[in-house]
């Protein structure tokens, strides 16, 4: 008999809109997913007691920030009429698979009943309206009860990060593919070809899913060609690499227990059950990161959830691997102990490049997405990562149709970040003077061209510093096209930026 405290999902839903109707509100968005959701596992709003709501990715950023009611969830609840506890945290891609792991959690000890988690993205429509000078006075109504706010109130980057330009992920996920091109030894062409089919596979994925953004397949020749708007953002990465911010679309997953579920009187063949969950985070500063090409914590959070399901990574029928970039996927494949090629596939959705990359709201929808298919299929497990940051905040989730080993009660949801060292590290020092370094990362951004080398670099002192390289065509060239990590070179202090040349 399953016991009454075994957290189950009962209800999802995501919604993708492409009118770009300015007059859809965010909460209009959140409010139609949260009932499609509730709809799904067949419960009233009432029976909701816990609602939380992943931040809007336009909270992120001064500008935008006032244009949004700053009590979404709030709103919500009295759109849909619930008397509910409101959560929230503040940023991050992990915030889906972390709040369902932690109010797996909460519902197992009795604290809710039920927990709604719900997150949108309004970004095409946001940026749309503005540049041509519109407004958007109804997003700002709703919503006066404030919600508790679970996040670290940390920022993500350190000022000499975001004066070289590590704050901007379309640079820092780039630097992470230099250190793996290099652990892995492979040539620039062989490192391409790799990117090319990765982007190949999964556009497969996302032309099949109803939901995504982009819905057109690519070959691996047509992902790595500059074609059609393709250009190249940071080398290696051309556009269809990186994450789509500019997305309209919705999603929502509901929690409960199989207790209340029985009395709520859910159809017991549309429960999935939670069979392990971890979450972790890396070295905070990616700068100080002892090396760029793996990710203790999310081998740390994987290890364990798998190791409360009792499951070893062959059981998995299904995976969504968070997938910003490539090195992304990359890392989580290598944390995971799986091939990038596998053929049960690194994503359900699409992947945030081709499906959509919804702000911190993407792995809702990959929730969403596994759901279903094992729903559909009727048995197996599925495997979801969610990655914050820079490859810094961590969460795994492992589903499963059938009843889980081990009570959810048994889990410790401190055991993998025990398992990170956090104390031996390399520590970013700025300014510099004019030193001897080693290159450790390197990436180059474009812009009609190569235009901008920024470098993560080792001090003789073993402490770390950043620089950029500008204005030199052969140096950018050999930044983008070699293998630059171990090579010697000469960091000057700069304001606001260090400067870099090869020794």
């Amino acid at each position: 008999m399953v016991q009454d405290a075994t957290p189950i999902v009962v209800g999802v839903s995501q919604q993708t809109w492409r009118d770009r109707d300015p007059a859809r509100t965010p909460v209009d968005a959140l409010a139609e997913v949260a009932g499609a959701a509730l709809a799904d596992a067949g419960v009233a709003a009432s029976a909701v007691d816990a609602l939380v709501t992943i931040p809007f990715l336009a909270e992120q950023v001064p500008q935008l920030a006032p244009l949004l009611t700053p009590n979404p969830g709030a709103a919500l609840a009295d759109r849909l009429g619930m008397s509910a506890a409101l959560l929230t945290s503040d940023y991050g891609g992990n915030l889906p698979q972390w709040f369902i792991n932690r109010g797996a959690d909460w519902l197992a000890q009795g604290r809710y009943r039920m927990l709604l988690l719900t997150g949108a993205e309004l970004m095409a429509t946001l940026l749309g309206t503005l540049r041509g000078g519109g407004d958007l006075p109804a997003w700002r109504a709703g919503g006066n009860r404030p919600a508790e706010d679970l996040g670290a109130g940390r920022l993500p980057s350190l000022p000499a990060e975001q004066a070289h330009g590590l704050f901007e992920p379309v640079v820092t996920y780039p630097l992470f593919e230099s250190a793996l091109r290099h652990a892995q030894g492979l040539e620039e062409d062989e490192q391409r070809a790799r990117l090319g089919r990765m982007i190949a596979a999964m556009s497969e994925v996302a032309a099949a899913n109803p939901h995504a953004w982009r819905r057109t397949p690519l070959t691996a020749e047509a992902a790595l060609d500059e074609a059609n708007g393709n250009r190249i953002i940071t080398w290696p990465y051309n556009k269809c690499m990186n994450a789509i911010a500019a997305v309209d679309m919705a999603a929502a997953v509901l929690l409960t227990t199989v207790g209340e579920a029985r009395r709520q009187g859910i159809d017991p063949s549309r429960w999935v059950y939670l069979h392990g969950g971890a979450e972790a985070n890396d070295v905070w500063y990616a700068a100080e990161r002892e090396d760029f090409h793996r990710s203790p914590a999310l081998a740390a959070s994987a290890a364990a959830a798998l190791a409360q399901a009792g499951l070893a990574i062959d059981a998995i029928d299904h995976f969504d691997l968070y997938s910003c970039f490539p090195s992304a996927v990359t890392v989580a494949c290598n944390s995971l102990g799986l091939a990038p090629e596998d053929p049960r596939g690194v994503t359900v959705t699409g992947g945030l490049t081709l499906f959509g990359g919804p702000g911190n709201n993407y792995s809702t929808h990959a929730i969403a997405e596994l759901v279903s298919r094992l729903r559909e299929v009727g048995s197996g497990h599925g495997l979801v990562t969610a990655n914050g940051g820079y490859l810094t905040k961590h969460a795994v989730g492992i589903y499963g149709m059938a009843p889980p080993a081990r009570p959810w009660g048994e889990r410790d949801p401190g055991a993998a970040q025990a398992a990170v060292p956090l104390d031996r590290h390399p520590r970013l020092r700025d300014p510099v003077g004019a030193e001897t370094v080693h290159i450790e990362a390197h990436a180059v951004r474009y812009e009609q061209g190569p235009a901008t080398g920024v470098l993560v670099c080792r001090l003789a002192d073993g402490q770390r510093c950043l620089a950029q390289a500008r204005d030199d065509s052969a140096l950018l060239e050999r930044l983008a096209h070699d293998d630059c990590v171990g090579a010697p070179g000469i960091v000057t202090a700069g304001e606001p930026v260090n400067a870099f040349r090869f020794a």
